[in-house]
């Protein structure tokens, strides 16, 4: 049974997954934790109403844009501090690191959205930068009655 595609935007800055922690307890052993568990809680929060009614099974394709703000020197000085300089760039090409933006999406919708983060099996992703809200764009799709192209 295909599932219809899911979109969906979260506003606000693109966050990163965060290694997790260790560390050691008075009584010598060693804890680890998740310094991204609270801000991965909280995204899910934000896009549980895009959720399906059951996780999504069999291989998915997720497409992922990183809408980043501009930074000041993009823009023009003086009365042209409006304009966009024909030099700005596209794509955002500073951290954080594509590979842990994606990861933290892929741990967040883990177990709401698909049963598994293994059945994520085509990614399409992207950085950029906006003149509108920074956020994410997230796409995802079942690929159950895809076509491959050996």
């Amino acid at each position: 049974m295909s599932m219809e595609p899911i979109s969906f935007f979260v506003a606000g800055k693109p966050l990163a997954l965060k290694r997790h922690q260790t560390v050691r307890v008075k009584s010598g052993r060693s804890i680890e934790y998740d310094p991204s568990a609270g801000d991965k809680a909280d995204f899910l929060a934000m896009v549980r109403r895009s959720a399906p009614e059951t996780p999504f099974t069999g291989p998915l394709e997720v497409k992922m844009t990183y809408f980043f703000p501009r930074p000041k020197s993009h823009y023009g000085t003086g009365k042209n501090g409006t304009i966009l300089k024909i030099s700005a760039p596209h794509f955002h090409t500073s951290k954080p690191d594509l590979d842990n933006l994606e990861k933290f999406i892929l741990d967040a919708l883990n177990e709401v959205f698909w049963k598994d983060d293994a059945q994520v099996c085509r990614v399409a992703k992207q950085k950029v930068y906006t003149d509108q809200t920074p956020g994410v764009m997230v796409r995802i799709e079942s690929l159950s009655n895809a076509k491959t192209n050996g």
